[in-house]
């Protein structure tokens, strides 16, 4: 039997680079800090390692029976635009208005990593939309399922070591630092949900037609 039938590639290479340019591991710092920068270094671990586990078991979900789901729930993938993006635009607003730093509760540190760190920060739309269209390309091939399970895996692991090494940043930066990315951040996330708004809405009109 060729390699392929046991690892596919091509399949890795394509699923593991799409996924880290939606998924922006780098670009995760900002709004991470922004959200848990002022919290202790173990509260910031935990909320990284949550975010991490609740991003890869919502991913693994969709890519075993996301079309199921969607399809049993009779939602497509601009309903889940649409969703995200105004979700994001509820967070973006905390940040900007500064109201997100005010609330110190203990129950926030948990919120935060799984909403909005976890989804749809992490797991969104087009993460979501983009492994259900790779199981779709993997037909029933052993090689190219083993390839997408395993780039899924990287890029989370990629994932979590930008947002558990984040305490380096913090070092650097200070808690003026903290405050100025938190409204980049706020800035950042309403630009995003802005984006999945108008393509749930260009989703909706062009399946409308």
């Amino acid at each position: 039997m060729a390699l392929t039938d046991y690892f596919d590639p091509r399949m890795f290479t394509a699923t593991t680079i799409t996924l880290v340019v939606i998924m922006d591991p780098p670009g995760t710092i900002p709004v991470f800090l922004s959200l848990v920068g002022r919290k202790p270094r173990l509260v910031r671990a935990r909320a990284a390692r949550q975010a991490v586990l609740v991003s890869l078991a919502v991913i693994t979900l969709f890519a075993v029976g996301g079309q199921a789901i969607l399809a049993y729930l009779h939602i497509g993938i601009p309903a889940l635009q649409g969703a995200g993006g105004l979700l994001l635009v509820l967070i973006a607003l905390d940040l900007l208005t500064g109201r997100g730093a005010t609330e110190p509760e203990v129950v926030e540190d948990v919120n935060v990593a799984l909403v909005p760190l976890g989804t749809p920060l992490l797991a969104g739309p087009g993460a979501i939309a983009a492994t259900i269209v790779f199981v779709r390309q993997a037909e029933g091939r052993t090689g190219a399922y083993v390839a997408l399970a395993l780039a899924i895996l990287a890029v989370h692991f990629l994932l979590w070591i930008c947002l558990r090494f984040s305490g380096v940043v913090i070092r650097l930066i200070k808690e003026s630092g903290i405050t100025l990315l938190a409204k980049i951040a706020g800035l950042l996330l309403a630009a995003i949900a802005v984006q999945l708004l108008a393509d749930s809405v260009r989703g909706f009109v062009s399946g409308a037609g």
